[in-house]
């Protein structure tokens, strides 16, 4: 936000950590703002934990829960102990009215060149927003098309379900090349090369994009959005040719 200093919390096992966040708090903050699931890793924190946290911050504290890839939770979430639900944070909704949820039509929605989204909020908070928005700053065309997504949630389903098959490819993928990965519940996956710059330059001349993720604090990790299946093959394909020689077995 313009204006404002931001805190850095160490992350822990590639997420946020909580604790060291509350711990992070000042008298003069007025924001804390959490990813979940979390970028660039994917990872996802637990309801158990994000209410203990919204429970422990002060009510003068706005909370952002960015949940910019909510839709790909799968419906059966049995691997992750307590894991998050979408509908839990919108139920917290009334008990904390310090919390906003942020939601995007640029990721399951498939309408990233619109640049829309929308907020959760109580009726206070959203009107305080409200006045400070700038003017005009959503076309009616993007607000049509955003209208017409909601009520298409067959897409949405079949966004996770390419998703999910798309992201079990990968994995195999890495796990065959024995490349070590982060487990994620986002559209894409965080994977370790050693000189991540390096592999991001063959795969460029190899026709293959990607995103570095050293301004992260993570030099030694590229990140691969999920694909179509032609899509994640060529990637895998290109990704073996592109690394270094002793990648493989510092990883395996």
């Amino acid at each position: 936000a313009t204006g404002a200093t931001g805190i850095e919390a160490p992350a822990k096992n590639f997420g946020h950590d909580l604790d060291a966040m509350l711990a992070a708090i000042r008298a003069d903050t007025r924001l804390v703002f959490i990813a979940n699931p979390n970028n660039p890793t994917g990872t996802l924190l637990a309801d158990r934990g994000l209410r203990r946290f919204l429970e422990s911050v002060p009510r003068s504290l706005l909370v952002v829960l960015d949940e910019a890839y909510a839709e790909y939770l799968p419906d059966d979430r049995d691997d992750v102990s307590d894991a998050h639900s979408d509908a839990h944070s919108i139920d917290w909704l009334r008990e904390f009215p310090n919390l906003i949820i942020t939601r995007t039509f640029s990721k399951a929605y498939g309408l990233a060149g619109l640049r829309i989204g929308f907020a959760l909020a109580n009726a206070g908070v959203a009107d305080l927003m409200n006045r400070v928005r700038q003017p005009f700053n959503v076309s009616s065309v993007a607000l049509a098309a955003a209208q017409a997504a909601l009520a298409d949630q067959d897409f949405v389903r079949e966004s996770r379900r390419l998703n999910e098959a798309g992201m079990a490819q990968i994995v195999a993928g890495f796990m065959r090349l024995g490349i070590e990965y982060i487990p994620s519940y986002g559209n894409f996956v965080s994977f370790k090369v050693g000189d991540a710059n390096a592999v991001y330059q063959r795969l460029l001349r190899l026709g293959v994009i990607v995103r570095p993720i050293a301004n992260y604090g993570m030099p030694q990790y590229l990140r691969v959005s999920i694909g179509l299946e032609a899509e994640n093959a060529k990637f895998l394909d290109e990704l073996s040719r592109a690394l270094d020689p002793g990648v493989r077995s510092h990883n395996g």
